[in-house]
């Protein structure tokens, strides 16, 4: 059985790390690279950095903060935000990233997912879904994008199993409905999409303590967890997280033998 992985996500925004609550009403929370230092050092599996504004902005990916990061973390992190071409993915990639993610403009230019994927592998291509209630579609879930601000004729299954069909290798679900509550995941859609498609699923919005993580990763379905306001806050650690999904028989790693880079050969 594959263990379990912790994600945290890092919402970047001018510089600074930023957190709300169902993508509203953001606060600064800290700097993302003396951040993301502190969470290796606490043994997390992975890093997720989103600038939350790139997209309605028309800018490009933050490379600067990635290069930072790489400098600091060795361990597998995702990037997303203003990734609208290949040579953005390329710069995001030789500047550190090991996987990229596309949300908006994965709706906006499908295309993009294929030759992504074509170019520097499947493990390398993610998609952000963020997802939100509706009873007008088919699954109960619409998908939105510019950071969960304009909504899509897209549902949220069949823009999971579309997506991966393109190319995509993987899926990071965030609820908009639970981002931000600590109320925990919304299961019902983290479930949906996991058996929807044959790719890794990470259930992203409604972290709040690690009973929620035992539910999500295993009657949830989902292979992964990312947190982002329980350890901002300071009153979980990764170690505490890990410690207590072990305990409830949740299989996860406890070492950092697992933390290579993934993409190689990019030039």
């Amino acid at each position: 059985m594959l263990k379990k992985r912790i994600v945290i996500c890092l919402d970047v925004r001018d510089g600074r790390t930023t957190k709300g609550v169902k993508f509203q009403n953001n606060v600064d929370v800290g700097d993302p690279v003396e951040m993301a230092a502190a969470y290796y050092r606490q043994g997390v599996d992975e890093l997720v950095f989103y600038d939350i504004v790139a997209s309605v902005r028309g800018r490009g990916p933050i490379l600067d903060v990635v290069a930072r990061v790489a400098a600091q973390v060795f361990i597998p992190f995702c990037v997303g935000g203003g990734m609208g071409t290949l040579e953005d993915i390329r710069n995001t990639i030789l500047a550190g990233a090991e996987k990229i993610s596309l949300n908006t403009q994965a709706v906006k230019q499908p295309a993009l997912i294929t030759a992504g994927a074509r170019v520097f592998g499947n493990q390398c291509i993610v998609l952000g879904m963020d997802a939100k209630r509706d009873a007008a579609m088919t699954s109960g879930y619409r998908v939105f994008v510019n950071g969960g601000r304009t909504p899509t004729d897209w549902d949220a299954r069949d823009w999971a199993i579309r997506a991966v069909e393109l190319g995509a290798g993987e899926i990071v679900l965030n609820s908009i409905d639970a981002d931000g509550t600590r109320d925990g995941y919304e299961i019902p859609l983290t479930r949906l999409i996991a058996q929807a498609v044959p790719v890794p699923v990470v259930a992203s919005g409604g972290g709040g303590k690690s009973e929620h993580l035992v539910e999500v990763l295993t009657t949830g379905g989902a292979d992964a967890a990312l947190v982002a306001s329980m350890v901002h806050s300071g009153e979980y650690t990764v170690g505490h997280i890990k410690a207590a999904l072990s305990d409830a028989g949740v299989l996860v790693r406890e070492d950092a033998a697992h933390r290579t880079k993934i993409c190689s050969g990019v030039t």
